[in-house]
């Protein structure tokens, strides 16, 4: 007889928030310093960033107990990445801004481990005539779990293998490069790619937060 009443106090398990840090967050948005881009821009890969961006999805990497990665995407097909070893702000130690070069499906097994065995760690990455020194002192990509809250609601985790390369592109200007080998499972099927981003640092004067 007290069916009604359980159903009304019953409450079903619910996702954790998507994190936010910086004021940035799932469907924020953020206005990129005009001047400091038409000053760094032409020194870079990446050309005619949108001067205003639209959070449209959070992943989260938890690189070990302390350590994570945040990374906010936009609707410009970039992402702002912070890096923190805490919970709060005091414990960023990098903030970069990375927009995507290029994602090619990975068709089969022998590729995906040709990708993994010798090709995402190198000495040195040449991209669009640039050569990139490898960033990080592994003979392995750097393997982790990136978990995405979607605008829709909707929640993923990709695997990736993940390779950093580096290049100075000015006085005092950096270029990163960031490949990734990432693997997802659909319908008990791995969907696997290999994408290619570039970024560089950002200040907190770089960028103010509109939304």
């Amino acid at each position: 007889m007290f069916d009604w009443f359980k159903r009304k106090t019953t409450t079903e398990p619910t996702t954790p928030p998507s994190p936010e840090i910086l004021g940035l967050r799932l469907g924020g948005a953020f206005e990129l310093d005009d001047l400091k881009l038409r000053l760094i821009e032409p020194d870079l890969i990446i050309e005619g960033a949108a001067r205003t961006q639209l959070i449209k999805a959070v992943g989260e990497v938890k690189l070990d107990e302390q350590t994570r990665l945040l990374r906010y995407y936009t609707d410009d097909d970039g992402f702002i990445q912070v890096l923190l070893h805490g919970e709060s702000e005091a414990d960023i130690s990098e903030v970069k801004l990375y927009y995507f070069y290029e994602t090619k499906p990975i068709d089969s097994q022998d590729q995906w481990q040709q990708l993994l065995d010798n090709t995402l760690v190198q000495d040195n990455w040449q991209l669009e005539g640039h050569d990139f020194a490898k960033a990080w002192d592994n003979t392995r990509p750097v393997a982790m779990t990136e978990k995405t809250w979607h605008e829709n609601g909707k929640v993923s985790e990709t695997d990736q293998f993940v390779m950093i390369y580096e290049r100075e592109a000015a006085d005092n200007q950096f270029e990163f490069l960031l490949v990734a080998g990432e693997e997802k499972i659909r319908h008990q099927q791995a969907e696997r790619c290999v994408a290619i981003s570039t970024g560089f640092d950002l200040s907190p004067t770089d960028f103010k937060l509109i939304g």
